[in-house]
């Protein structure tokens, strides 16, 4: 994986995920069973989105809408994801 841009992953997460999940180190989420951003890291390691992220997340939350990022964005975006940690 290529190194990303932290302050591009943050843009993604506010304009994609920010409705429900929350994407700063001390807010609870949105919407409940949306987990936090910050506490991923904590359930497996974040690079594991990685295919994810490229096919389109279909799982999660059970009103989780379907994503599908190119690979700059998920770089981006997980680099984001690991300077919560």
């Amino acid at each position: 994986m290529e190194a990303g841009n932290v302050e591009q992953g943050r843009r993604l997460a506010l304009l994609y995920c920010s409705e429900c999940h929350a994407i700063d180190k001390v807010s609870p989420s949105p919407l409940r069973v949306a987990p936090p951003f910050r506490k991923l890291h904590e359930r497996y390691p974040v690079e594991t989105l990685e295919e994810a992220l490229a096919e389109g997340i279909t799982t999660g939350h059970p009103s989780m809408p379907q994503f599908q990022f190119e690979p700059d964005q998920i770089n981006d975006l997980i680099m984001f994801l690991k300077s919560l940690e």
